[in-house]
């Protein structure tokens, strides 16, 4: 995670230089993500390294991460992509502290299931409804709350690629905020990456890019679809890293979230 170049008064103002996403920088944005959601975690092991992070992420259980977990549960009807972008922000800009609070120590975490939001209004409480109902959103809280839900629907599976398609802007929901909105650029990689783990992906990135106060109301997103994000002219804020689909003992960025365009 880098931030971009503020140059002195007496200094040119010359264009910053593209983000280098080096496995260096990979790993670093990995261990952040763990820093700020679990500090005290981070100073009790070795993330030293690709493999030991991949080694951590495998023991997590061990080390007492996730008790007390609280999760989040999104029900999919039908997905549209770019309204789901703006829902999933939208979502996570209402959570009041308490919650956002919990839900970051659990690394965000969310359970995708498939059904119909309509026909669980009345059975199930749902924080959050896409206006054409299409998506909906329960928690976070913690795991046992959304047990029954999560018995009753069966995991959203969408095993396919994700397609590269023109760049589209979505405009975040709201109005209320102390600072001016601002355009940003995100990111997707799409080379084997399925449109389930995609979903994983842009989750955690904007959920975590709104906890964090990077993406606020009224921002725009830009998104643009690219094979792979190395090598991209980019100024990065945050990155969403993970285990390379290819290389399993080395990182990948799957996507990435800029500086104001």
């Amino acid at each position: 995670m880098t931030s971009s170049h503020h140059p002195t008064a007496d200094a040119p103002l010359t264009p910053p230089a593209p983000h280098s996403l080096s496995s260096a920088v990979l790993l670093k944005s990995a261990v952040d993500r763990i820093r700020t959601a679990r500090p005290e975690l981070a100073d009790r092991v070795d993330l030293s390294s690709a493999q030991a992070l991949l080694e951590f992420r495998a023991g997590i259980h061990t080390l007492g991460a996730v008790e007390n977990e609280t999760l989040v549960v999104v029900v999919v009807g039908h997905l549209d992509l770019l309204r789901w972008v703006r829902e999933t922000c939208a979502f996570a800009l209402a959570l009041e502290p308490e919650a956002r609070e919990a839900w970051r120590r659990s690394f965000t975490r969310t359970v995708y299931l498939a059904g119909r939001p309509s026909n669980l209004r009345e059975r199930f409480t749902l924080a959050h409804v896409a206006g054409d109902g299409s998506t909906a959103w329960a928690g976070p809280a913690p795991s046992r709350a959304t047990a029954t839900l999560r018995r009753l629907l069966k995991v959203f599976e969408a095993p396919h690629e994700l397609t590269a398609r023109p760049p589209a802007t979505v405009t975040v929901p709201g109005t209320a905020r102390s600072s001016p909105a601002i355009h940003r650029t995100l990111y997707i990689a799409t080379a084997k990456v399925t449109v389930a783990d995609a979903l994983v992906h842009l989750n955690h990135l904007l959920a975590e890019a709104v906890l964090d106060g990077l993406i606020g109301p009224g921002d725009r997103l830009t998104l643009r679809f690219v094979p792979r994000l190395s090598g991209l002219d980019a100024q990065f804020a945050m990155l969403r890293v993970d285990t390379d689909v290819h290389h399993p003992d080395q990182l990948q960025t799957y996507a990435g979230l800029t500086t104001e365009v």
